[in-house]
């Protein structure tokens, strides 16, 4: 019987993790299998589940991992004494880079989220809440610091976010300008936006 191999530093779960990611991505959540990832991986399905117990146990993993890294940013930002513009340029700069580098996982995060089962989804929609109502207090604080137009915080949240979850285009373009100037691009156009 086959072996999980992944690369090296990599441990055998996380190995499983990347590789259902991209069949989540590509064949969403309800249309993959444990088979489906087995595959993948290159064993017979019984073997995964000595390193996992289900492909819900994944989705959490994924979607936890994800949300966790951008909370994370967004709270060593916000403790910061930086203008509101300087502060949401680096939470915006951060998760374009994290959906461009992680993108598999991003997009699972982003896209099936709604699949977790609870008490994850109550608690997944709380840190999702919670980084939007964020990143919109910011706003906020820009809009009354008169750095910002007088513009509703949640809407122009909303708008970035789902921008940035654009950048699936950009990973599917045959000729695509680098990882780099996507990013200066985007924040240009985002923080424009705002400034008054």
């Amino acid at each position: 019987m086959p072996t999980i191999k992944p690369k090296r530093n990599s441990s055998k779960k996380a190995f499983i993790i990347t590789k259902a990611a991209k069949l989540f991505r590509e064949k969403s959540f309800s249309g993959t299998s444990m088979r489906d990832i087995a595959e993948e991986v290159g064993v017979e399905a019984a073997s995964l589940y000595n390193h996992i117990q289900s492909k819900a146990e994944i989705l959490q993993i994924i979607c936890f991992r994800v949300a966790n890294i951008l909370i994370d940013h967004f709270e060593k930002i916000q403790a910061k004494e930086q203008h509101s513009i300087d502060k949401i340029k680096a939470i915006l700069r951060f998760h374009i880079r994290h959906m461009i580098n992680d993108y598999d996982e991003v997009q699972v995060a982003d896209r099936e989220w709604r699949r977790l089962s609870e008490p994850y989804l109550s608690n997944y929609k709380v840190q999702r809440r919670n980084y939007h109502h964020g990143i919109a207090m910011l706003i906020e604080e820009g809009v009354q610091k008169k750095e910002f137009k007088a513009i509703d915080p949640p809407t122009a949240v909303l708008i970035m976010l789902h921008a940035i979850s654009g950048i699936e285009s950009w990973h599917h373009s045959k000729q695509k300008i680098s990882a780099e100037q996507l990013e200066k691009d985007m924040v240009v156009m985002l923080v424009e936006g705002l400034m008054i």
